[in-house]
């Protein structure tokens, strides 16, 4: 089945792409941006909308990574087959052959080799159409591309999309300086909305690594659009690209943008990190919203006024097992001790995360951050609360 030509097409069929845990916190999202019909599937969510909605998606969502837009969906038996379907798609109808292109396949098939020859086999019949339509050819760019297609084959089923964010949404364009193993801006961003943290409260990130909780929190309170620091979307190498309906749509999504008194503390104890922090923070101008400081988590003071913590402990190589356990022992114990009536967040990968931090978690979610599979954990901070100390 072939899909009309977007140039005129009206509602299209789309599919938001996120980290699997945070699929409802997406379709909440979308349904809130206008899209009713959202449906969650793995790892993602379906729906439908006109090009301005397209566009209000790559510049707002905080929560996906990819804004695809369904183009064919076909059933094939072999190579050639697969081959045919994708010549007969109007590929001149969507992009001009100057533009160049990449290809992202996704195999759950035993029909090809792999991904990689999928895409190879897709590319020729890509440029094989152009050349029969204009007598020239389109090149591959797979560093920095105009326009990105993306390829699902399940089985004998292909289904083709034009990827309209081109680079992946968490590269915000904010973040100037790196650490060690940063947090992705989508999974922080989930991260925040799925503890229902409100401006209201202040927010405390005691291991802010490069500041990216910290700055999306910010970026939250005063409602600024996460993609307005982008340099591009691939939506603008289309044919059917409406510059006018893109600044009309940025506009109103800036429009939204507020002032709020809100409080952020960020700390680190290494003093690197705590820099890469606050430059970002001041690439996405909320460095003013923040307190930084350079504090090891254990010499914090008791906190009388409640606050959320969100922290993501240092893990895998960084440190030896002997050392992750003081880490959460030592994480524990400051909840307990410093924190009465606050609430935290603790991010990790470590299997016995649970057991060393020695208090009970009142919801466990499962998250990946990339293909490691994490928990977020939920810890209601009491005054004495022995009886959450799990006995082991």
């Amino acid at each position: 089945m072939i899909r009309g030509n977007i140039k005129e097409a009206g509602t299209m069929p789309l599919l938001v792409r996120t980290y699997a845990g945070l699929e409802e916190v997406l379709a909440g999202e979308i349904r809130k941006l206008g899209g009713g019909d959202a449906q969650v599937i793995t790892r993602g969510v379906q729906c439908s909308g006109d090009l301005g909605f397209i566009y209000k998606l790559n510049l707002s969502l905080r929560t996906g990574l990819r804004v695809l837009h369904e183009v064919g969906r076909f059933n094939f038996r072999d190579n050639d087959s697969f081959y045919k379907a994708i010549h007969d798609l109007p590929w001149h109808q969507w992009f001009d052959v100057k533009k160049t292109f990449r290809i992202d396949s996704l195999l759950f098939s035993t029909l090809f080799k792999n991904s990689m020859f999928v895409s190879q086999l897709a590319k020729d019949a890509i440029v094989d159409r152009f050349r029969k339509e204009t007598e020239q050819r389109p090149f591959v760019d797979t560093r920095s591309a105009d326009v990105f297609i993306s390829i699902y084959v399940n089985g004998q089923e292909a289904v083709v999309y034009l990827d309209s964010s081109g680079e992946s949404l968490h590269r915000r364009g904010y973040k100037t300086t790196q650490t060690a193993a940063p947090l992705s801006e989508v999974l922080a961003a989930g991260i925040l909305l799925l503890s229902e943290w409100s401006p209201h409260f202040p927010l405390l990130d005691p291991m802010c690594g490069s500041g990216t909780i910290v700055t999306e929190a910010a970026l939250m309170a005063h409602q600024v659009p996460p993609g307005i620091f982008r340099k591009g979307f691939a939506f603008e190498h289309w044919k059917n690209y409406d510059k006018a309906l893109f600044e009309q749509i940025m506009a109103s999504v800036t429009g939204k943008i507020k002032e709020f008194p809100v409080k952020i503390f960020a700390s680190d104890m290494s003093r690197r990190a705590l820099e890469a922090a606050r430059n970002n923070a001041i690439a996405a101008d909320v460095a003013s919203d923040i307190r930084f400081e350079c504090r090891d988590f254990k010499d914090y003071p008791e906190q009388t006024e409640k606050s959320f913590l969100f922290l993501n402990p240092p893990y895998g190589e960084r440190l030896q097992p002997a050392e992750l356990e003081g880490l959460y022992k030592m994480i524990g114990s400051t909840f307990k001790h410093r924190f009465p009536g606050s609430q935290a967040w603790v991010f990790s990968s470590v299997p016995d995360s649970i057991r060393w931090i020695g208090l009970r978690p009142s919801r466990k979610i499962a998250l990946f951050n990339g293909d490691l599979e994490c928990r977020l954990l939920k810890y209601d901070l009491y005054a004495g609360s022995k009886k959450d100390m799990y006995t082991t």
